[in-house]
């Protein structure tokens, strides 16, 4: 008997892949969903066996999917394909109801395993595959393959950083686009207000790719993260600059080693710096507006409202990465 699939992730990438990883033999009719409310509109309509949800989505996120179908007794087993990887999030989608938790990318064997475990899958008794109804979008752009894998590399930053303040990072949403390095302070969403922030810079390096890492901090949120760091309270310059390595280490690190684990890239990274403090960003990133390069470049804007931390990595790809980056990633899709 045909199983009927779902499979809803804002990335057409992360359709793509996730479809791509379903066995072969298992008798399925796919369907795909962009959004939250697209799955939800699918799932009200039409008999649907299993969806694969990804969390981390703009407007109704998977969170909200679980809540609506837990609220109007939707009949749907749910596995949660996510590169959020929190032990509180885990824990979050099992409350509401989710069967299972995938961590992206997703590893076909893996997958395999977890289908035949929960009885929705058995190797070798079905032949036969429907085609999808909607396919998704063929030939993903540079860009749609960084916002992917930026996506999966944030979350090992986000569950570094939640495990180490003990708390629940909402992940964000990782912003990719390419831009004039005179335009960088302009069009990051940090530069909006006159709030203060203090920066932290990291070059990087490997395989034909370049490029550097920034990390922008609010002022405003210095005296919380020392707290949750179990500091004295930042009252000197030094403090103060030991706090912010600190943070840079963690998410530097953390992202950029998961970018190039995806890449099959080693990056090796120079000694951070600390560009200013306590400066308006457009003053910190002034020496980006002399140069007319094109770059290639990831915002992730971390807020932790409940704890009135604000902070923004930026992770600028120079130009001549681009077209080896676009090489890789061919070879990587094929």
């Amino acid at each position: 008997m045909t199983t009927h699939v779902l499979i809803c992730d804002d990335s057409a990438l992360a359709r793509k892949q996730i479809a791509a990883t379903l066995p072969d033999d298992w008798d399925i009719n796919i369907q795909f969903a962009e959004q939250g409310s697209d799955a939800l509109n699918l799932l009200r309509s039409q008999h649907i066996d299993v969806l694969f949800l990804d969390l981390n989505m703009p407007e109704l996120d998977g969170y909200g999917v679980l809540q609506a179908i837990q609220q109007e007794a939707i009949r749907v087993l749910t596995l949660v394909v996510s590169g959020d990887i929190q032990p509180q999030a885990l824990q979050q989608v099992k409350e509401l109801g989710a069967l299972d938790f995938l961590k992206k990318p997703v590893n076909a064997q893996t997958l395999a395993r977890q289908l035949s475990s929960y009885g929705l899958y058995r190797p070798g008794a079905d032949t036969r595959r429907s085609a999808p109804d909607t396919l998704p979008s063929p030939a993903p752009s540079l860009q749609s393959y960084l916002q992917e894998m930026a996506n999966v590399a944030m979350g090992q930053a986000t569950d570094l950083l939640a495990r180490l303040l003990n708390v629940f990072v909402e992940q964000p949403i990782p912003r990719v686009s390419r831009i004039d390095r005179s335009e960088l302070s302009m069009v990051i969403s940090a530069a909006e207000g006159n709030n203060h922030y203090s920066a932290v810079c990291q070059g990087f390096v490997g395989a034909g790719v370049s490029g550097e890492a920034l990390l922008l901090f609010s002022d405003a949120s210095i005296g919380e993260m020392a707290r949750l760091l179990h500091y004295a309270p930042p009252d000197t310059a030094a403090n103060e600059v030991e706090i912010l390595m600190d943070m840079s280490s963690i998410l530097f690190g953390a992202f950029l080693n998961g970018l190039g684990e995806q890449l099959d890239i080693r990056l090796g990274l120079s000694q951070p710096s600390v560009l200013g403090q306590h400066q308006q960003v457009t003053t910190l990133l002034e020496h980006h507006d002399r140069q007319s390069e094109q770059l290639l470049c990831i915002e992730i804007p971390y807020e932790l409202e409940q704890l009135h931390l604000h902070c923004n990595l930026l992770v600028l790809l120079t130009e001549d990465s681009v077209n080896r980056l676009e090489q890789r990633l061919i070879y990587l899709a094929e």
